[in-house]
């Protein structure tokens, strides 16, 4: 049950009966804090149709609305051209006890419409770190919420398995790895790789300071240097399918394919597709040549081939070099071609951080002028980088912090805040390391989540895990909170103190705090509803922390199981607190959080 809904047709009844008109809209929204009620009708839209002042209007208009909507309506009051509307006591214990009926409340079954979220898109020279974090949370939480809103989602991630990154790890290894591998050193494939990337930058700037010192220009030194050469070398031969550079290639992906499920099975993420663009690139260079053919695109001097944007307001872009090997736009079109004839999708979301706006820009503007009018269902979302206190990140320096080490950091300090408040107490030593998982988990993915996608963000691991405040443990401990009072609640229906499954919901006048928490409950659906128009978590985030610390307040003024609790007031309160913890682990869900049963 929506009340904005059910208030919104109750005042476009009023009007019909009161004016016999209609307006394009009839404008309600919650009423601010400041004021007594509810829901607010905005009456300034309706004057040309009910031919009286804003303030004879709302007063019409209440009266109507009380008279012939009586099981919904209570009191209303009027600020100048506002009514503001206060619903029954009988109404929110209508709501709650129809919420209490629906298994799904709160989610869409179908709408019908089948959208394919891509995230992750790791390269395979190095480890994931803080920024993937980030960008696997979007795109898991946002496929989660998409689901909620009746989509078919379609998890997907394209491995940048191919290019000069990766070759410039593999001809590192070859200079100085000495047959290294995973088993020898003990390292996890991706960060064994990752190592010889930051190799490899050390002796390509080497090189260059050398070149320099010898009179050659620092751009000239950049790309004469012979350890770039020699990675551009590999990577022809690795489109000619050199059996020896390919044979390394699968060699070191494979290493870094385990590295990363790894690392997937940590965060709790996972795909239902996973694209290489090993595959995809050659489909690019197809379209491509067809775009050159077709006259779409232009060839250079040189050999490269490239679009030309100057008309759409863009920049000229280079779709293939002179060498005749691809670049990412590249394999992006192939991509994007390919997905569409296999799913004949209605939205494709790209989670990509926001230095890559105008690469998305390009995309579905070439996708246009090849006659692909699905382009316009492609959406970036873009997001915010993610820093730390000390500054930005740089893989190729090796100062990235690592997603393995942050989320084993993350859990042990999880544990250690958690023993010291001495919410672990009596638990066996399985169950401790269990809760701590899921803190550690939870207080990472609620304070990337709980920041608009949009924005950037400063990451601090020690304010995240705090048991008070808008973080992720808070919230998971307040449905740990309520899971014990059930607990307690059972082991005293045996004893007779609690009344067994009577609802006592006839005829009750909840109290304000009842109210405002029923309230909160109802509008779930809008929440998730908003998070999935927006491609935005923070929605839910910000929507889970209120109705955490609303049921706080109320739990502090009205206690449950406390033996001078009226029976009827002990089962309407433990239903109450249930549903509560029913939306708040549907709402952390979309996020990605698990609840802990205990804390």
């Amino acid at each position: 049950m929506n009340a904005e809904n059910t208030v919104k047709t109750c005042c476009e009844r009023a009007v019909a009966a009161l004016y016999g008109g209609a307006v394009a809209e009839v404008q309600i929204s919650k009423t601010r804090k400041e004021f007594e009620g509810d829901y607010t009708l905005v009456t300034f839209p309706l004057l040309k149709i009910s031919r009286k002042a804003p303030e004879a209007t709302a007063n019409e208009i209440g009266l109507w609305l009380r008279e012939n909507c009586p099981e919904t309506i209570g009191e209303f009051n009027v600020i100048k051209g506002f009514l503001n509307l206060s619903l029954t006591p009988a109404y929110w214990i209508g709501a709650m006890a129809e919420m209490r009926g629906e298994s799904n409340y709160g989610f869409v079954c179908d709408n019908g419409r089948t959208v394919m979220v891509e995230y992750s898109s790791p390269n395979t020279n190095k480890p994931l770190h803080l920024g993937h974090i980030r960008n696997n949370l979007l795109g898991y939480s946002v496929s989660k919420i998409l689901e909620a809103n009746g989509c078919n989602v379609l998890k997907a991630n394209l491995v940048n398995d191919r290019g000069i990154h990766i070759c410039k790890s593999m001809l590192a290894w070859l200079k100085f790895g000495e047959g290294e591998t995973p088993e020898s050193s003990g390292m996890k494939g991706d960060h064994l790789v990752g190592k010889y990337y930051v190799a490899f930058d050390k002796a390509y700037k080497s090189e260059i300071k050398e070149l320099v010192s010898k009179g050659m220009s620092e751009e000239e030194a950049k790309r004469e240097a012979p350890i770039m050469r020699e990675a551009q070398e590999m990577l022809r031969r690795w489109e000619a399918k050199d059996p020896e550079v390919y044979g390394l290639w699968e060699r070191m992906n494979g290493w870094v394919y385990e590295g990363f499920d790894a690392t997937y099975r940590a965060l709790g993420v996972s795909f239902d597709k996973v694209y290489y663009e090993s595959n995809t690139y050659l489909l690019g260079k197809e379209l491509v040549q067809r775009g050159l053919e077709n006259g779409v695109f232009f060839r250079k001097e040189d050999g490269s081939v490239w679009a030309d944007l100057t008309g759409d307001g863009l920049d000229q872009k280079l779709l293939l070099r002179g060498d005749g090997t691809s670049v990412y736009m590249t394999q992006d079109l192939g991509t994007a071609v390919q997905r569409h004839g296999e799913y004949g999708l209605d939205e494709m979301v790209y989670v990509v951080g926001n230095e890559q706006n105008y690469h998305f820009q390009v995309l579905k503007l070439i996708l246009r002028k090849l006659g692909y009018e699905w382009a316009d269902g492609i959406f970036h979302l873009s997001y915010g980088m993610v820093e730390l206190p000390e500054g930005k990140m740089k893989s190729r320096e090796g100062t990235v912090v690592d997603a393995d080490d942050l989320i084993a950091e993350m859990v042990a300090t999880a544990r250690a805040v958690a023993v010291e408040a001495g919410k672990l107490d009596g638990l066996a030593d399985e169950e401790i390391a269990e809760i701590s998982r899921m803190v550690g988990l939870g207080a990472l993915k609620y304070f990337i989540l709980k920041v608009d996608p949009k924005k950037t963000m400063l990451f601090d691991p020690k304010e995240s895990i705090d048991f008070n405040g808008n973080t992720g443990p808070f919230i998971q401990y307040t449905y740990a909170r309520i899971r014990s009072l059930q607990r307690r609640a059972e082991e005293q229906k045996g004893e007779g103190r609690v009344a067994s499954a009577a609802d006592f919901f006839d005829g009750r006048v909840p109290e304000a705090k009842e109210i405002e928490l029923i309230k909160l409950l109802t509008e779930f659906g809008g929440v998730v509803r908003e998070a999935g128009e927006a491609f935005s978590p923070a929605i839910v985030a910000a929507y889970a922390y209120e109705l955490a610390k609303e049921f706080n307040q109320y739990y502090h003024d009205y206690p449950i199981l406390r033996s001078d609790v009226a029976a009827e007031d002990r089962a309407f309160r433990l239903a109450l607190a249930a549903e509560v913890a029913r939306i708040l682990a549907r709402a952390m869900g979309l996020l990605g959080i698990e609840m802990p049963e205990r804390m």
